[in-house]
C-alpha cells in the first residue's frame, strides 16, 4: 500500500514537472501597440511659423523745400482720411521761383494723375472678382440646400474663403486708390507753391487752385474730398490720405526740409497680412489660393487665410544649427473679420499650417505603421490575435496619417512601431 501511494506522488510530481515544461516553452503572444484603420480627411501641411505685416504703408514725405513746422503726432496716434492735419511747411519763395522746380511740380502732377487713372481699372477688376467669388458662393449654397449630397461642407468653405479674400482685395484696391488721390492733390498743392504769384494769379492758377484743393466741389463718389494738401496764409498744410495710425514720425522737430524727405510713416493695423518664410522645397508645393490655418496666435480660436503669392526669389538664411538655408516668403490674407482678431497688431508672431494637399472621405493609416519591404509599402495587420505582413499602396501622406489605395478596409487593426520581435504568424497582444 505504502509502494503504490509513493509511485502515486511520483506520477503526479513527474506529471507537474513535464506541464510546467510545456508551459514553459509555449509561445508568449509578443506586447504591441495597435491602431485602427479609419475613414476621413487627410492634409498635408506646411507648418512654419509667420509674422503679421500692414499691407499697405504710407510714406509722407516733403512735396517742396521749405520750413517744416514741429510735428505734434506721435506713434500710435489715430489719423482721419482729410481731416488730421499732419504737417505744415512754409515754402521757401525764392527757391520755389526756379523755372526747374517748377518743371519738376508739373511732372509730379502728370505722374500722380497716370497713377491715380491705373488705379481704377485695378478697383474695377477687384470689385469683378468680388462679384464672382460672391456669385459662386451662392450657387454652390443653393445646390447644398436642394441636395446636400451634391456639395461637400468643405467646398463651401472654400468658396467662402475665396469670396472673403476677395472682399479684402477690394478694401485694399480701394485704399491704393485713395492713396492715388491723395498724391495727385499733394502735388498739384505743390505746383501752385512752385509758380510765381504773376502765373498763379490769371486763369491758369484759378484752374489748377481748382484743381489741387478741391475742397469747394465734391469727389468721384459724392463725398467731401479730403485735400491732401492746402495753402493757408501761404503755408503748405498736408492732411492724412488714409484712416489708421502713425506708425513712425522721421522729423519731429522743426527744420528746413527739401523736396521728398521723409516725415511720417502711416498705416491702418486693421489691415493685415502675413509673411511666411518656408524652405524653397517646400515652396513648390504651395499653390496661390491654398488655405492656411494661423494658430498659437493669442486668441482663443485659430484664424484662416489664403494664400496670396508665392515670391519667385529665395534668400538665403542660416538656421539655429547654422546651416545655410534657401527661403522663400509666401504671403497669406487673412479672410476673418477685423473684428474677429482686433488684438492682432503689426508684426506679431504666428503659427501657420499651409495646407499644400488635401483628401476628403479616403481610408488612413498611421504613418508609425508602415514600413518599407523591398520596393512596396507594408503593414502587419492584426487577424484574430496574430500579425501578417500586408502589402499596402499609398497615396497623400503627412507627418501623422497615410492615405491607403488599396490593401486595407476601414477597421482593420495594424501594428504601430512594430519591433524586431514581430513577424508574420507572431501572436500579438494589445499593451
Amino acid at each position: 500500500m505504502q509502494t503504490f501511494a509513493r509511485r502515486v506522488v511520483l506520477f503526479l510530481l513527474a506529471a507537474a514537472v513535464v506541464a510546467a515544461l510545456v508551459y514553459g516553452l509555449m509561445p508568449v503572444p509578443v506586447e504591441v501597440d495597435m491602431a485602427e484603420v479609419t475613414r476621413g480627411d487627410i492634409r498635408d501641411t506646411v507648418d512654419q511659423d509667420g509674422k503679421t505685416r500692414i499691407r499697405e504703408r504710407y510714406i509722407v514725405s516733403a512735396p517742396l523745400a521749405g520750413r517744416l513746422l514741429r510735428i505734434d503726432l506721435d506713434p500710435g496716434d489715430e489719423v482721419t482720411a482729410g481731416t488730421t492735419l499732419l504737417a505744415v511747411i512754409e515754402p521757401r519763395d525764392p527757391e520755389l521761383l526756379d523755372a526747374r522746380s517748377i518743371l519738376q511740380a508739373e511732372a509730379a502732377v502728370r505722374a500722380a494723375e497716370s497713377k491715380l487713372k491705373r488705379m481704377s481699372p485695378l478697383l474695377e477688376e477687384a470689385i469683378a472678382n468680388q462679384t464672382l467669388a460672391e456669385s459662386e458662393l451662392r450657387r454652390v449654397r443653393d445646390a447644398r440646400q436642394r441636395n446636400p449630397q451634391s456639395i461637400s461642407e468643405s467646398e463651401i468653405e472654400g468658396k467662402l474663403m475665396t469670396y472673403q479674400a476677395r472682399a479684402a482685395m477690394v478694401r485694399s484696391a480701394q485704399y491704393a486708390e485713395d492713396i492715388a488721390r491723395f498724391e495727385l492733390e499733394q502735388a498739384r498743392a505743390a505746383l501752385l507753391r512752385s509758380r510765381p504769384p504773376a502765373e498763379t494769379s490769371g486763369n491758369e492758377a484759378g484752374g489748377n487752385e481748382s484743381d489741387a484743393a478741391s475742397g469747394d466741389g465734391a469727389t468721384d463718389n459724392g463725398t467731401p474730398p479730403a485735400d491732401a494738401a492746402a495753402t493757408v496764409s501761404g503755408d503748405l498744410r498736408i492732411f492724412s490720405p488714409i484712416t489708421g495710425r502713425v506708425l513712425r514720425v522721421f522729423q519731429e522737430s522743426s527744420a528746413v526740409v527739401t523736396p521728398g524727405v521723409n516725415l511720417l510713416e502711416l498705416g491702418d493695423p486693421v489691415d493685415l497680412e502675413v509673411e511666411i518664410d518656408v524652405l524653397s522645397r517646400d515652396a513648390v508645393r504651395i499653390k496661390p489660393g491654398a488655405a492656411v490655418l494661423l494658430e498659437h496666435w493669442g486668441g482663443d480660436r485659430p484664424l484662416h487665410g489664403t494664400v496670396r503669392l508665392v515670391e519667385p526669389s529665395a534668400f538665403t538664411k542660416i538656421s539655429t544649427l547654422g546651416v545655410e538655408e534657401q527661403r522663400v516668403n509666401v504671403i497669406v490674407d487673412l479672410v476673418d473679420p477685423p473684428e474677429q482678431r482686433t488684438a492682432l497688431g503689426d508684426g506679431f508672431r504666428v503659427e501657420a499650417r499651409i495646407v499644400a494637399a488635401e483628401a476628403s472621405d479616403v481610408v488612413k493609416a498611421p504613418t508609425s505603421s508602415l514600413f518599407r519591404a523591398g520596393d512596396q509599402w507594408a503593414v502587419f495587420q492584426v487577424i484574430d490575435g496574430v500579425a501578417h505582413q500586408q502589402t499596402v499602396t499609398i497615396g497623400l501622406q503627412n507627418g501623422l496619417e497615410a492615405e491607403v489605395l488599396a490593401g486595407l478596409a476601414p477597421g482593420d487593426a495594424v501594428i504601430v512601431h512594430p519591433g524586431d520581435n514581430v513577424a508574420e504568424g507572431v501572436e500579438v497582444a494589445q499593451r
